[in-house]
């Protein structure tokens, strides 16, 4: 909205300083004050309104130690997250990109189911809260809306650098022969450029369903190629793979991230961490001098998403002034859910989602505790007759409240491990 405005006050007025608005990095900047300052403030008058209308958090009992005491924290606090980020959004991003429309509807959607799912706990009294089935229902449309989107939408395009002439240089001036053959049918878009071995490369921007294999050379992996045996028409029927794999990365993603969240301020905290490691690669893969020298794929205007990013961090780290231990609040369903959903979208649209066990790893390894205990229990049931478990709670983190580890150390010590993840999949970025 801003953008649009200053741009036009600048080619009018010449106003001085709209020209700020041009910079991604100036908008994100703005972007990540803004919801700070949404959350610092708006935050504490939803909290007031909570408490007001009793919005508070039913506790199971399960024997933890200092759980009675959080009975009555108003819950549904994921409103000021969504509040913090969608309003700096509006106001900085550019609204007609194809990839900030997508993110915003994501945001709101799985909002929404996260909201509905509260609802029925708080107001209706029922702590199964919306059934099992309706949120996997709503999950798989999200997956389904996000990669048909990127599969099918015209303007999801990446740039290919075709090697089209070799120089030689004689005399000072270049003659250049053709290597090899343009794409037939594919539309010039961006100028040449010369590489040091003498290659001259002719960027074009095409509709391509390419993602990255972290660690390895040579590492864009087209989602296609598995269905070689159909050869020319594999592409056509690519996405029979692609949406299904989008839609279980983001139903693992978001109930990972709900999973998470069972202590004060850890999935808050560790979602931080991971969107800013996500902000890093929309930088670099929207910057095309950056993705020629990472040798990462360039994806042309996705640099909106910095903006996305950077108003996601700043709602994650201004909710933690009221979420950190002892939370004056928890984001419940409404927040979880979102979160996990627009962390897995983020991934991507950027084609990063290969690089998510790793970069999630908190929230994979929590799943996979629960997904152990449950399973190792109704075996042993089974086999023996009394079920065993491999921890002594699940998720993982109740596993460690158990041993008697206090809360805020379990907290700051998944947030170590998961910086140690973001920087090792930074690492990936020239590590092949």
């Amino acid at each position: 909205m801003l953008y649009d405005l200053f741009n036009y006050l600048d080619r009018a007025f010449d106003l001085p300083g709209a020209q700020l608005f041009r910079f991604i990095s100036f908008r994100a900047a703005m972007a990540i004050l803004l919801s700070l300052v949404i959350t610092m403030i708006l935050g504490k008058r939803i909290i007031a309104f909570l408490q007001k209308k009793q919005v508070g958090e039913s506790i199971r009992d399960l024997g933890l130690e200092g759980q009675n005491e959080k009975a009555g924290t108003p819950t549904m606090g994921g409103l000021i997250i969504l509040a913090a980020v969608i309003l700096p959004i509006l106001l900085f991003a550019r609204l007609d990109n194809i990839y900030i429309m997508l993110m915003l509807a994501v945001t709101v959607i799985l909002g929404i189911i996260g909201f509905a799912d509260d609802y029925i706990k708080v107001f209706r009294k029922n702590k199964k809260g919306l059934a099992g089935r309706f949120k996997i229902m709503g999950q798989v449309f999200v997956g389904i809306l996000v990669g048909a989107t990127i599969y099918f939408h015209p303007d999801v395009q990446i740039r290919d650098f075709s090697t089209i002439y070799k120089y030689e240089v004689h005399d000072g001036s270049i003659a250049s022969q053709p290597m090899a053959s343009y794409p037939a049918g594919d539309e010039i878009l961006g100028n040449g450029h010369y590489s040091e071995d003498g290659r001259y490369f002719l960027s074009h921007d095409v509709h391509s369903n390419k993602t990255t294999i972290p660690f390895l050379k040579n590492n864009e992996f087209d989602y296609s190629s598995l269905l070689f045996f159909l050869g020319a028409d594999a592409y056509r029927w690519g996405w029979l793979i692609y949406i299904p794999i989008v839609i279980l990365i983001i139903t693992a993603v978001s109930n990972g991230a709900n999973l998470t969240d069972g202590l004060d301020g850890l999935a808050t905290g560790v979602s931080a961490v991971v969107i800013f490691t996500l902000l890093i690669f929309a930088y670099v893969s929207g910057n095309v001098l950056f993705a020629d020298y990472l040798n990462i794929i360039y994806i042309p205007h996705s640099g909106e998403l910095v903006i996305f990013a950077a108003a996601f961090v700043g709602a994650c780290v201004g909710f933690l002034w009221y979420n950190s231990y002892p939370a004056s609040v928890f984001m419940g369903d409404t927040g979880s859910l979102a979160i996990g959903g627009i962390i897995a979208t983020l991934a991507i649209v950027v084609r990063k989602e290969l690089l998510l066990p790793l970069l999630c790893g908190i929230f994979l390894i929590e799943s996979l505790s629960v997904i152990l205990q449950v399973a190792w229990f109704k075996y042993t049931k089974r086999k023996y007759g009394t079920g065993r478990r491999i921890f002594l709670m699940s998720p993982l983190h109740h596993h460690y409240q158990k041993l008697g580890i206090a809360e805020p150390k379990i907290v700051v010590r998944f947030w170590i491990v998961s910086i140690m993840l973001a920087v090792l999949s930074i690492i990936t970025l020239k590590v092949r």
